[in-house]
């Protein structure tokens, strides 16, 4: 019988983590998935994904509250024991995440906070709090975003942590290396979901041109990223590594 492995996808119930959580599922991964608040949403999620092969399981976890990790990293220990037994934990997907679009000179000490907590601290903690579930030989995958290349109005503090944590990648692919796990960022750039309130989705003004200035001629789709990411975390790609990954059709060349 074939290992069967688990990828634990934060974010999963919409946007990009959904997709990324349905890319695995197509390749016979089983999903641990996680929401903040939306549980009707998440139940939701698990009833279209799961499938006869392999299934979406929801938890619920505030990113930015590092005390609960503790709990949450039980939970996991719990899923994998029982209603996956014999699976391993093999990937880590770290998705979950908002933005607060502001001006870095008018930003505030507790927006500050917030984006440092949910796009730092957060997944940073949670990554170290997961380490002794996952298997020697995993891959761990950052997303961050393609505006710590480029700048993108009111996008600063957002972007300078997603900054830190491409910083990260790069020494957690080093430090993890004894292990053979791979670490790599993956930065996605303008895409048509529900993130900051759907603005590339729903503002036609900011689609356009944002469109215009990617060579491919649209924005992005959850899709493009989730297929992408399924894509880098099979074995035939474990020789990337401490990789800063743009997805972005070509955005701002």
């Amino acid at each position: 019988m074939n290992q069967k492995y688990v990828a634990l996808v934060t974010g999963a119930n919409r946007g990009i983590g959904y997709s990324i959580a349905k890319h695995l599922i197509a390749a016979d991964i089983d999903v641990i998935g996680t929401y903040y608040t939306n549980a009707a949403e998440a139940q939701a999620a698990e009833t279209a994904l799961s499938t006869d092969t392999a299934k979406l399981y929801m938890l619920k976890l505030d990113i930015s509250d590092h005390t609960t990790f503790a709990i949450f990293t039980t939970q996991v220990r719990n899923l994998l024991e029982k209603d996956l037994s014999g699976s391993t934990l093999k990937y880590i997907v770290q998705n979950a995440g908002n933005i607060i679009h502001t001006r870095f000179d008018a930003a505030t000490p507790e927006q500050l906070d917030n984006q440092y907590n949910i796009h730092f601290k957060g997944p940073y903690l949670l990554t170290v709090a997961l380490l002794p579930l996952i298997c020697d030989g995993g891959h761990i995958l950052n997303i961050t975003s393609a505006a710590t290349r480029f700048y993108l109005p009111d996008h600063g503090p957002y972007s300078a942590m997603k900054g830190a944590t491409e910083v990260i990648s790069l020494y957690m692919a080093k430090e993890l290396g004894e292990r053979r796990i791979t670490v790599n960022a993956v930065a996605p750039g303008a895409i048509a979901s529900d993130f900051g309130g759907g603005l590339v989705r729903d503002n036609a003004e900011v689609n356009k041109s944002l469109a215009e200035i990617t060579p491919l001629g649209r924005v992005g789709q959850p899709d493009d990223i989730g297929a992408a990411v399924a894509a880098l975390l099979s074995d035939n790609m474990h020789w990337v590594n401490g990789q800063r990954i743009e997805i972005t059709g070509g955005q701002s060349l």
